[in-house]
């Protein structure tokens, strides 16, 4: 991934994309910090799924602030996040719908014998190791308690 993101910051530079470069010098810098904070903790780089969730963190910040944006009358700064957030974006995987998130989950309920609520870290953690970056687990994790108290 890290080379993915070099790639497209040269060809940002070469087109003269100030916004795109801007947005990929953005994600370089967080996953810097998250190398930094790894190093301090006696691990080595932040692995792929680290900067798939550090990325889905990000977008998250960024769709909070352009909808307080909007909320207080100041769109031109709301479009700057936007194209931040579709630009952090492109870097990801293709999000699961409702459908195929559920059926993961039915699925990850089913391997880990899941019965009750006391095994939702179970199931969320299988979740996580096969979905990191692909499935918004705020929803999902809804999805799962639904399952399982049912």
């Amino acid at each position: 991934m890290r080379d993915q993101f070099m790639t497209a910051l040269k060809e940002a530079m070469k087109a003269g994309d100030k916004g795109r470069v801007a947005a990929v010098r953005l994600i370089q810098a967080a996953i810097k910090d998250k190398d930094i904070e790894a190093r301090g903790a006696g691990k080595g780089q932040a692995s792929d799924e680290e900067i798939l969730g550090l990325m889905q963190k990000m977008i998250k910040q960024r769709q909070e602030s352009a909808s307080i944006y909007r909320a207080n009358a100041r769109p031109e700064l709301a479009e700057i996040e936007e194209a931040e957030i579709a630009v952090i974006g492109s870097f990801m995987p293709k999000q699961l719908d409702e459908t195929e998130t559920k059926a993961a989950i039915a699925a990850a309920i089913a391997e880990t014998g899941a019965a009750g609520m006391k095994d939702m870290g179970k199931v969320i953690a299988l979740l996580r190791e096969r979905f990191a970056g692909q499935m918004d687990f705020s929803k999902a994790s809804g999805f799962v308690k639904a399952a399982l108290s049912a």
